[in-house]
């Protein structure tokens, strides 16, 4: 299992929960900072010890293979898991390197050394430094709130305004402490995954170049070496894109903390100051209190957050009443008292602030005016899988397919939000929605059309491929083999509602008609899973756990292009319930054919500059565009009409088969367009723009058969075109 996310809605709250994750993290940073300090110990022991090199190395071996990465999540990429694993290679080399009593080590400080010092002083000091930054100011933070609530209320107003001011001050800027804290602590984790073992693979590289009996060593570490240099450059990749996303929720959640809280079990949570009478008077306990409308039950935990610990025993008791307390009843501010029904007398409790007590008097039913969050009035015109719902949508596709399949950056580059707005009106009008006339006017451009059908799906009541299905969808794009993971999704996919896949069909069918252009289009399949994993997939509530689950609704996406066919015109095999899951794990990923989600796109092609900051934009913006429209979607849910019946019509979907290799003449060339490594003797390995001969279907589904250096072998139909 690996560390928990670190959510930055928690900052606010900074309940012991919070603390206990935050602890594991430190820990883990701790102990990552440890084991560099050893490794760089044992680093320069090797070079300065020649003499005793056999046994200097022999420890490093063995300190590498007891190391363990931690990955944020409770899943890993294959990229992840290769970069995990690589560790233990390492060890595996180096003792292999002992038993040959090779001698020299030249260039161990450039290569090893000082970038493990940079990585150990600049990431994991800096997050020392903000560390102790953060248990500053939650001290100065504590400090200040005891003494402004032990501040008494008969003084002037504008005392106490002036007193208000300056905790409100204090607050915010612990706040933000807190959050920076968070996102430096996920940073440096997330950041160790390259930066820590780039620096071990030149090291080894460095051995290999230096020790005369290494190379044969050297040719058979080269295929592992290749393997991991790839997934280093994909997991730096989606570091880039995580990270925007994390920073962006960050600086919302600086701006309006409010409005993005999780989604909590509890009615109202937070801290609560309450008064114990003791023999020789009372006293004023700090409480992290839950409470829960349901069963009326509050439960308060005693909690210091200046030492992180518990206080005393939890204590939970059923609500009976609450009622404000009167100004000048009590010396203390913001004071209401509790009665319950299983506890004798009154327990008077402090909030934090004026807002703060409204906030519990309304969770409770207090004797505090109700204030209800209405939303404002919104349109009524709502998106659904109606009959108007499916003309919108097949409107869109027959005008993209008949004229502007081959434009660049399809789907990616977004049109003008109120020309996309009125299009819609006039497609979502009633009058002219069910008319029969299927084209959109060509005054309309494309990226304008192509907004509107992303616009139209996000307006849906839930994402079309459902909230109570996000989950599982997930964990079948996480499961160890590409088998597995495509049985797993279209099993999935035939338990959706019929007109929810009634539609998802409709759009894969197209979206593989996209694919099929993309040397036109530039929109290769993970590319269209980059834009539509966000609208098709989103989750209810934007969380760093949801930003990290964003490569994996893209391969979703892509395993339904790639398999449109089967997925949607066959129907899935019925196992015993999670009998799927079970058997990914004893299968060995020997057999998986390749697919667009594996295919090492950022090391052996090289997009254009521009193409490489409008991907990284569309991840944002689809992510962005999804929050949005899920706060409004949970709005028209509730509000919507029901749906009108379907007549036979709306089932008949168009079909649509895309042309594929297979379907070409025998014995053609072809080029490879990404690099592929052999994993059985009857494949070819190659790199990106190696030429084959004699290319032509082979028996296999999604191989064909070519000639290389006099070799025939299978070759990955998706990796190569025909020339």
């Amino acid at each position: 299992m690996g560390l928990p996310a670190l959510e930055f809605s928690e900052c606010c709250l900074d309940s012991p929960q919070f603390r206990e994750r935050l602890r594991s993290h430190e820990a883990e940073l701790e102990k990552t900072n440890k084991f560099i300090k050893e490794l760089i110990k044992d680093g320069k022991s090797l070079v300065a010890a020649l003499k005793n090199l056999s046994a200097a190395k022999r420890k490093f071996a063995d300190s590498l293979n007891e190391f363990k990465f931690r990955c944020i999540g409770d899943a890993e990429t294959d990229d992840e898991i290769c970069i995990a694993k690589s560790l233990q290679e390492f060890a595996t080399v180096l003792r292999n390197l002992e038993d040959e009593r090779m001698r020299m080590i030249e260039n161990a400080s450039e290569v090893l050394i000082t970038p493990l010092e940079k990585f150990r002083k600049e990431q994991i000091g800096a997050a020392k430094d903000a560390k102790k930054k953060y248990d500053k100011e939650t001290e100065k933070y504590c400090g200040v709130l005891e003494k402004h609530l032990n501040l008494s209320s008969k003084k002037k107003e504008s005392q106490l305004q002036e007193a208000d001011s300056q905790v409100d001050l204090v607050r915010q800027h612990f706040y933000e402490v807190s959050l920076e804290y968070v996102f430096k602590v996920q940073e440096v984790q997330e950041r160790k995954m390259f930066e820590f073992v780039e620096p071990l693979l030149a090291f080894l590289q460095g051995l290999f170049t230096f020790y005369h009996h290494g190379y044969e060593l050297a040719k058979d570490f080269s295929d592992f070496k290749t393997e991991l240099t790839i997934s280093i450059q994909n997991t730096r990749n989606r570091f880039e894109g995580t990270r925007s996303e994390v920073e962006s929720l960050m600086k919302k959640m600086k701006e309006n903390p409010h409005e993005h809280k999780n989604i909590s079990p509890y009615t109202m949570e937070g801290y609560l100051y309450v008064q114990e009478k003791r023999h020789f008077g009372t006293s004023w306990v700090k409480h992290y209190c839950t409470y829960q409308r349901e069963s009326k039950r509050i439960t308060m935990v005693p909690f210091d957050q200046k030492s992180g610990a518990k206080g005393g025993e939890d204590e939970a008791v059923i609500l009976k009443s609450c009622t404000r307390r009167k100004t000048d009843s009590i010396e203390k501010r913001f004071c209401f008292d509790v009665e319950a029904v299983d506890r004798p007398g009154v327990i008077t409790m402090q909030a934090l602030s004026e807002e703060d007590r409204r906030l519990w008097m309304e969770a409770m039913d207090g004797r505090e005016p109700v204030y209800n969050s209405n939303k404002d009035n919104q349109s009524e015109g709502t998106a659904q899988l109606d009959n108007i719902g499916f003309s919108i949508i097949k409107k869109c596709i027959h005008a993209v397919e008949t004229r502007g399949i081959n434009e660049q950056g399809l789907y990616r580059i977004v049109g003008v939000n109120s020309r996309v707005q009125k299009l819609l009106s006039i497609l979502m009008d009633p009058k002219t929605a069910t008319e029969t006339e299927t084209e959109i006017c060509a005054e309309w451009e494309i990226k304008t059309i192509t907004s509107a059908l992303k616009t139209y799906l996000r307006m849906l009541p839930g994402p079309l491929m459902m909230y109570q299905f996000q989950r599982s969808f997930i964990k079948a794009a996480k499961l160890e083999n590409q088998e597995s993971r495509v049985s797993e999704i279209h099993s999935l996919v035939h338990r959706l509602p019929e007109k929810n896949r009634q539609m998802l069909h409709l759009l894969m069918n197209h979206l593989a008609k996209v694919a099929n252009n993309h040397k036109q289009n530039l929109m290769t399949v993970a590319n269209l899973g980059v834009v539509f994993g966000p609208t098709l997939l989103r989750p209810q509530e934007e969380t760093v756990a949801a930003i990290m689950d964003i490569k994996f609704q893209n391969i979703v996406i892509e395993i339904l292009i790639e398999n449109h066919e089967k997925i949607f015109n066959t129907v899935p095999e019925t196992p015993p319930p999670n009998s799927q899951l079970l058997l990914s794990r004893k299968k060995s990923t020997d057999s998986k054919p390749p697919s667009c989600s594996e295919r090492p796109l950022t090391l052996f092609h090289t997009a254009q500059p521009n193409e490489k900051q409008e991907n990284r934009n569309s991840i944002i913006n689809s992510s962005l565009e999804s929050v949005i429209s899920s706060n409004v979607n949970s709005f028209l849910n509730s509000n919507s009409a029901p749906q009108p019946s379907l007549n036979s019509s709306d089932l008949e979907l168009e079909v649509i088969k895309p042309n594929r290799p297979n379907s070409l003449s025998p014995l053609r060339k072809a080029r490879a367009l990404y690099a592929c490594k052999a994993e059985h003797d009857s494949e070819l390995s190659f790199t990106a723009g190696t030429v084959f001969d004699n290319v032509h279907p082979s028996q296999e589904p999604g191989w064909l058969e070519g000639t290389l250096n006099g070799k025939t072998g299978l070759i990955p139909e998706n990796y190569v075109e025909f020339l």
